[in-house]
């Protein structure tokens, strides 16, 4: 009797690149690849002389190549495109019909899928949930990763904190003057010892706060504050870190003592919310009800902002993982928190004339509360 099997559930594209087929197969390679389900046996398919490897490392229960399954036509001289026709020739002789892909599922693989006549059914989901949900390694690989971006944020506040300020209020430090892009190279420095890729890290000041995403360039100032946000990558585990504090060099203007107050007691409100059940616009809205009872607004400007605007312009936080940026947000339709989920919480304030605060912890859900992962003060004074 012909099997009545119809669907399967694919994931494809570079591992080394698509973290969410790296997660479901545990598997670095920089080759294209494919994860297939059948009737809840799984197969990864994989260049030929990385099987050994992958049937020693992959999670799946059989490791496949291309040429295992070459179509009548035979297999295309370009890897991706090869691998997407011999997917669909393994569905084909399986006699699925309809593939279940997710977010991430590659235009060339769903083209040789059609050219096969197999239809294409979207998951939204797919992937999401298991992402989303951190098991005890990833969990301890997160604690890492915190733990060694904290060292670094250490550092660099520090390094700001403690440097000599010239007649012109311009930071000096070794002779020479302190700028965004040297902290920015010793944070780099800093993290390449402990075996993390870092993207540049943010190292902006005074009115380049104005900018919550502003990378920071040229000189440092006294008495005005500097925010850095360094989000390195572990070489290793391939997890994030991600965290922000506020340094200020000399005397600190009250007008940042008062929106950093602000800003801390914004991330207390939005950390007492985080729980299993719990939604992200909860959390959201906790950090707006505390940032606006101090006549503040959250959301970004209708218009340009005005030189004397201060605001918080974007949401209370992201997921975080295997991407520095991933679900859920904490915002406005945020969905509902589960155990597992890792979370930033970064309010800020920010305008032209203040400068900008902001403090960013990670944290990860629990039934109850959370775990939170920093341990490194959130003040402005760091000569000490």
């Amino acid at each position: 009797m012909a099997d009545q099997r119809t669907t399967a559930t694919v994931m494809a594209g570079i591992p080394a690149g698509n973290n969410s087929l790296f997660h479901r197969l545990q598997f670095n390679v920089g080759d294209p690849a494919a994860w297939i389900d059948i009737d809840g046996r799984t197969t990864m398919m994989v260049r030929d002389i990385e099987m050994q490897r992958a049937r020693s490392h992959a999670v799946a229960d059989a490791v496949v190549c291309p040429a295992d399954f070459t179509p009548q036509h035979g297999l295309s001289g370009d890897r991706e495109t090869a691998t997407a026709q011999a997917l669909a020739e393994l569905l084909r002789r399986a006699e699925v019909t309809t593939a279940i892909v997710d977010r991430t599922f590659p235009t060339s693989f769903a083209h040789e899928l059609g050219s096969a006549g197999i239809a294409i059914d979207y998951d939204a989901q797919l992937g999401v949930a298991e992402r989303r949900a951190k098991g005890d390694h990833e969990l301890d690989a997160l604690r890492e990763a915190q733990s060694d971006t904290e060292a670094a944020m250490e550092m660099a506040c520090r390094l700001v904190a403690n440097a000599s300020a010239d007649a012109h209020g311009v930071l000096h430090h070794d002779g020479a003057e302190l700028t965004s892009e040297r902290v920015r190279n010793a944070i780099d420095v800093f993290l390449l010892a402990r075996n993390y890729s870092n993207p540049s890290s943010i190292v902006a000041c005074g009115p380049q706060c104005a900018d919550c995403h502003e990378k920071g360039t040229g000189p440092l100032r006294t008495a005005e504050s500097v925010i850095i946000d360094i989000f390195p990558r572990n070489r290793s585990t391939l997890y994030n870190g991600d965290c922000t504090r506020t340094v200020v060099h000399g005397d600190v203007p009250d007008a940042v003592v008062h929106i950093h107050r602000i800003v801390a007691e914004a991330k207390a409100s939005a950390i007492a919310v985080v729980r299993a059940g719990a939604t992200g616009e909860q959390v959201h809205q906790a950090t707006i009800d505390a940032i606006t009872a101090h006549g503040y607004p959250v959301g970004p400007p209708s218009d340009a902002p005005a030189d004397d605007f201060v605001g918080m312009v974007h949401g209370t936080g992201h997921g975080v993982g295997l991407d520095v940026h991933e679900p859920p947000l904490l915002d406005l339709k945020g969905p509902e928190l589960v155990v597992g989920d890792v979370l930033t919480v970064e309010p800020g304030l920010y305008g032209r004339l203040v400068g900008g605060v902001r403090i960013e912890d990670m944290v990860a859900v629990t039934v109850d509360g959370c775990e939170n992962f920093n341990t490194l003060h959130e003040g402005l004074d760091w000569s000490g």
